[in-house]
């Protein structure tokens, strides 16, 4: 059950930081498991794996074949994530009654869940749905609630279980296509045919209902302006209601029932009020082929205003659950809005036939939607944020030279973007970079490299694909000298602790050189270790302090907490401590930045010989005593450069000045 316990032949190192998809799904399923979850004897169940019309088992029966039941993944049918973006994996079964038979937690990387709840805690909720039944009046049983603890992860495994469960209960039936997903805008989905729409102008329902009481005004406006649609195709549904309103508008609709969307703005509701009296919604008719429906209150939902870019404000916006027997959303058909005044009645009708992309062809196999496509659509904020500070960084060492011949704008630039890469990177968008993804991109070059991998996490993926054109450029101090924010935190309480007067400790340069042995020690055992046991690497890995104070924002149990209390005060007194001779990741990015292309940090042939105060005044001991700057060390800091082109601080210039 537990997520690193999986084999790394199914890239479980992803898993834990990009969310790809589960290892087992790729697997098959053996009858024991069937049977557990649908409850059956193993000895007489028969397994169809399928793909179409969505990813599921059929059971049957080995005797008869008679259909037993589906059981379907949540990850393979939704995408299905959690808190912390990465996915949250079920098996759920369903009967050929609707009933689900068993639940059963897969996978999920969810960090809230380690604060005081195990992983049995979640499997028993997940168990708890067995027992529900997706009935034509809708749910039938109470859900479990949420957990209090956990109560944005619970919810998303409560509605992506309804959702798949109404998915497999309804799999071999409708024309809809209920699985493919493509972002789209307003104007996009009334391109691909989403809608049908029509409007009634105040003068035109004035004429056709002359003898209305109160009359209708005399004026320019909108009597009616209607839109309807089918909510069950992904691409409809998601782009209009987002993911969670989503799933949990759907997971609500009964089996065998489809989701009509009627929306409207103007004088006339489509609504009304007597529905709450009579439980019908006298106004609406759906017909097909002759056959007429009139929605009914059971399976209504008051839907909000749409997210789809571009969308209309609508005034009212309604679900209504069409049984499936009775009216196919997936074939033409009409929704007609009643405007009634006395004894006139004027009939407003739009037609609707559903464009190709929401239909399911008879040999199509349906696609998950791309879950790194909707990560990157739902970080658009955090991601402009994001390249506005790279964009910023890239500037700073471009130019490095305007930059540091101005030590006041040098000071404040370097301290004001560190604040940012803490408190904003770090403590707000949690954009950490760890030394577990090092590893785990090394083992996906060897198990089979897949963008999509890291395109689950857009920050990271943006974080790491700047810091290695910087290692290339510039060398690891890029990353570690300004976008880290582990680092950046104990660079401003160093900054502290110096205005407080506390004095520092000068590591003797034979001591300081064999300490970065530790480091690279780390990074190299947390690396072999992988290879034999992911967990316990990730256990070694536990080195690194950014789960503890950036992941989960110092809400860890208190050992952690020691350990980074113990960190934090050690660099009071030696300026990045961690850096220097603990942390892996520093470690790992220093091998490859002996590959940089350029050499941007000035140096003069006096370095190390006439004057050694760059060496003193380096904060890292990244300068030897000959003056050479190790780029295996150097964070980028640029005071270096700041003196070396101050006249008044570096010697060389000042006895040009003197002899000039």
């Amino acid at each position: 059950m537990k997520k690193f316990s999986i084999s790394f032949a199914f890239l479980i190192a992803f898993l834990s930081l990009f969310g790809i998809n589960p290892a087992w799904s790729q697997s098959g399923m053996d009858t024991m498991q069937a049977a557990q979850l649908l409850d059956l004897d193993d000895a007489n169940i028969l397994i169809q794996k399928e793909d179409e019309p969505v990813p599921k088992w059929r059971i049957i029966s080995a005797g008869d074949r008679t259909l037993l039941g589906y059981i379907g993944s949540t990850w393979d049918l939704l995408r299905s994530t959690g808190y912390s973006g990465k996915p949250i994996d079920m098996l759920v079964a369903v009967n050929a009654s609707g009933t689900i038979t068993g639940a059963q937690l897969v996978d999920h990387a969810e960090p809230i869940l380690t604060l005081g709840l195990s992983d049995e805690d979640i499997a028993n909720y997940v168990s708890g749905f067995a027992g529900l039944r997706m009935g034509p009046e809708g749910l039938e049983g109470d859900a479990p609630d949420v957990i209090s603890r956990a109560t944005v992860s619970t919810g998303v495994i409560r509605d992506s279980i309804l959702h798949t469960a109404r998915v497999l209960a309804q799999s071999d039936s409708g024309g809809l296509e209920r699985v493919t997903y493509e972002p789209a805008t307003w104007a996009a989905l009334e391109r691909m045919g989403a809608f049908a729409t029509t409007r009634v102008s105040l003068r035109d329902a004035r004429a056709a209902l002359p003898n209305a009481n109160p009359p209708i005004p005399d004026k320019e406006g909108t009597f009616l302006e209607l839109w309807i649609s089918v909510l069950d195709p992904a691409t409809i549904g998601q782009n209009l209601l987002g993911p969670p309103g989503f799933r949990r508008a759907i997971a609500a609709v009964p089996a065998n029932h489809d989701a009509l969307l009627v929306a409207s703005r103007g004088l006339h509701s489509h609504r009304g009020t007597a529905w709450r009296r009579s439980g019908v919604f006298d106004r609406v008719v759906v017909e097909q082929n002759g056959i007429e429906y009139t929605p009914l209150s059971e399976g209504y939902q008051r839907l909000n205003q749409f997210e789809a870019a571009g969308a209309p404000e609508v005034k009212d916006a309604s679900l209504f659950a069409i049984p499936r027997d009775q009216i196919d959303l997936s074939s033409p058909f009409t929704v007609t809005i009643l405007a009634t005044r006395d004894d006139e009645v004027l009939p407003i009708s739009a037609s609707l036939a559903l464009g190709e992309t929401f239909l399911r062809p008879a040999t199509a196999v349906p696609v998950p939607p791309p879950a790194w496509r909707e990560a990157w659509e739902d970080k658009t904020l955090s991601l402009v944020t994001l390249f506005i500070m790279l964009a910023i960084l890239f500037l700073i060492l471009f130019f490095q030279d305007a930059f540091v011949k101005r030590p006041r704008l040098w000071f404040w630039g370097r301290t004001l973007f560190l604040l940012t890469t803490f408190l904003w990177l770090g403590m707000v968008l949690g954009a950490q970079l760890s030394v577990v993804q090092v590893v785990a991109f090394l083992h996906s070059l060897l198990t089979g490299f897949r963008w999509e991998t890291f395109l689950m996490e857009p920050m990271i993926f943006t974080l790491w694909g700047f810091t290695a054109l910087g290692l290339l450029f510039w060398g690891r101090g890029v990353f570690c000298g300004w976008l880290c924010p582990f680092g950046a935190l104990q660079e401003l309480m160093n900054q502290a602790a110096q205005r407080l007067g506390i004095k520092q400790i000068v590591v003797p340069n034979a001591v300081h050189e064999r300490l970065w042995v530790i480091k690279y020690t780390l990074f190299l055992s947390i690396l072999a270790l992988s290879f034999y046991s992911m967990k316990d690497a990730l256990i070694l890995a536990e080195a690194e302090p950014f789960k503890t104070v950036i992941s989960m924002r110092f809400m860890r149990a208190w050992p952690f907490l020691l350990f980074v209390g113990i960190i934090l005060f050690a660099g009071l007194f030696i300026e990045r401590a961690y850096c220097r001779y603990i942390c892996p990741l520093g470690a790992a990015l220093a091998i490859p930045a002996k590959l940089k292309i350029f050499d941007w940090l000035r140096r003069r042939p006096q370095c190390g010989r006439e004057c050694r105060l760059c060496e003193q005044k380096c904060t890292v001991g990244a300068i030897d005593p000959l003056g050479r700057i190790n780029p295996n060390e150097c964070i980028l800091c640029l005071r270096c450069q700041m003196i070396y082109h101050d006249p008044h601080t570096c010697i060389v210039l000042k006895r040009r000045n003197r002899t000039a």
